[in-house]
């Protein structure tokens, strides 16, 4: 009879020890320690690999296409094409991202007991427990979406709940992480869970339908439109959340197509719907919505532009966290690297992908056709982070999106620019203006650009203290927000086009 056995695996450089069963995917051992998975765990990608420095692990087919025969004698190997078969010493990176929270005093009507607001993301999760009466944050807790296991964006994640008939997983893995962050909050600010009234809820349109349990098939194929696009309320017992108030949970309204309820309430935290003059809101995260307009009427749009803004498909990209490049500059004909965490550098982040992409068009070694003047299709930053040809053809695809459907939008109100730009999210936050100017992300002077935080946290905490349902402030906003698809515009993919080089 086989016994079950269990093996030490030790990380390295953090000294974390774990012990797994024979047969544990390496994949659901090291996602809880923050390894990512871009491309859902199916070997498509060189995202997550480890080094195996102690002990054996098996090389497939994807990893002899992935890795040289060089990288495989060095024992470096795709974590989600391996298990464990006995004890292993492995390298990987500490990922310890810095997850955007929110902060900002807001005005608010004072109600008893405790609410919670959550922005789902695609990437990482935050959630705050209020104090409902003085509208004071009493708690925080983030995390990694735990979806992430099965792709970085949106998209991989619907292949996943419709090819692969994953659906009913995304959506239990879901309810049961907030529900514990929820258990979290109400342990740490040391409040009973009788106390907690409201639980509301923001996220991307992906997000929305996976969490209340929405068939996600209709946003896998054109046009990408979902008839169930509003505001979904459960009981928090429906969810399976142990709240003994069993309060009302709200997932707020999307806006169409990819534009969700984060966006929402970013328009509610940024003032959009009661300026006078034109503004818009940019949310760079593993999609990108746009929004332009003001108190008379808004406009918005999603493009398919987030993930290279994010690090993924970039060769050498990760997330802003520890041993990322984030900073790129050009001092005394050479280039400076900025690394988060004062450590070795290990990958380039979004920021530092458009700071270097910057740099290199002011030196030279960057053509406006995007085209690097190196020779051999790729350019060293700091090694041993390199940038390539194809890492800049995706930052191309990328902002000539986002400019493109910067320019429709105000095309259709029309306007040739705004009074105030604000970006909303980690990206936003950490972008420089100059480098996103110089590349042609955003043609706005840099008094006009602001960095806007969480928007989509602050608009969800805005949201509990509006419970009047679909005559609530959010509602009233959302009748006065129109939606462009710009996958039927007739013009978008000419100016796309236009937009793909960089300006002179």
């Amino acid at each position: 009879m086989n016994e079950s056995k269990t093996h030490r695996v030790v990380l390295r450089p953090t000294q974390v020890e774990l012990r797994a069963a024979t047969g544990t995917p390496l994949r659901d051992l090291l996602f809880e320690q923050g390894v990512e998975f871009p491309c859902g765990g199916h070997g498509r990608c060189r995202g997550c690999r480890v080094r195996v420095l102690e002990g054996t692990a098996e090389v497939t087919r994807e990893q002899q296409e992935r890795l040289s025969a060089e990288e495989l004698t060095s024992g470096w190997r795709l974590a989600c094409q391996c298990a464990v078969q006995g004890d292993l010493v492995i390298e990987l990176r500490q990922w310890d991202a810095a997850i955007l929270v929110d902060d900002t005093p807001f005005a608010f009507q004072p109600r008893p007991g405790f609410g919670v607001a959550v922005d789902l993301g695609t990437t990482t999760l935050v959630a705050q427990l209020l104090d409902l009466n003085i509208g004071r944050v009493l708690a925080v807790r983030t995390a990694l979406n735990a979806q992430a296991r099965f792709g970085a964006d949106v998209m991989s994640r619907v292949r996943f709940a419709v090819a692969e008939g994953g659906q009913r997983q995304l959506e239990e893995l879901i309810r049961l992480q907030i529900g514990k962050l929820i258990d979290q909050l109400v342990l740490a600010a040391g409040v009973t869970s009788t106390e907690v009234r409201d639980v509301v809820l923001v996220g991307n349109t992906v997000m929305h339908h996976l969490f209340c349990g929405l068939d996600v098939e209709p946003l896998s194929h054109y046009p990408f439109e979902s008839e169930r696009m509003g505001l979904e309320t459960f009981r928090s017992s429906e969810l399976g959340w142990k709240l003994d108030a069993d309060p009302a949970v709200r997932f707020l309204p999307c806006l169409g197509g990819f534009v969700g309820s984060d966006v929402l309430a970013g328009v509610l935290a940024t003032k959009l719907g009661e300026s006078e003059n034109l503004v818009g809101l940019i949310d760079l995260g593993t999609n990108g919505e746009i929004v332009v307009g003001n108190r008379e009427k808004l406009l918005c749009a999603s493009t398919a532009a987030g993930p290279a803004f994010e690090g993924a498909r970039i060769s050498m990209g990760m997330r802003a966290s520890t041993g990322a490049v984030s900073e790129v500059t050009v001092e005394d004909g050479g280039l400076k690297c900025h690394v988060l965490g004062n450590v070795a550098p290990c990958g380039l982040c979004g920021s530092g992908l458009v700071d270097a992409v910057a740099a290199g068009l002011e030196l030279g070694v960057i053509q406006p056709s995007g085209r690097l003047s190196t020779g051999n299709g790729q350019w060293n930053l700091c090694p041993p982070v390199v940038l390539t040809q194809s890492d800049i053809r995706e930052l191309q695809l990328a902002k000539a999106a986002i400019a493109a459907g910067i320019r429709i939008l105000l095309e259709r109100r029309g306007a040739s620019g705004v009074s105030r730009l604000y970006l909303a999210g980690a990206f936003g936050n950490y972008i420089k203006c100059a480098s996103a100017q110089r590349i042609g992300l955003i043609d706005f002077p840099p008094d006009q650009v602001q960095a806007a935080g969480n928007t989509a946290l602050l608009g969800a905490k805005l949201a509990l203290f509006s419970l009047d349902g679909e005559d609530g402030s959010y509602a009233q906003i959302r009748s006065r927000i129109g939606h462009v698809p710009l996958n039927a515009d007739p013009h978008f993919q000419d100016v796309f086009v236009e937009e793909m080089s960089f300006p002179e």
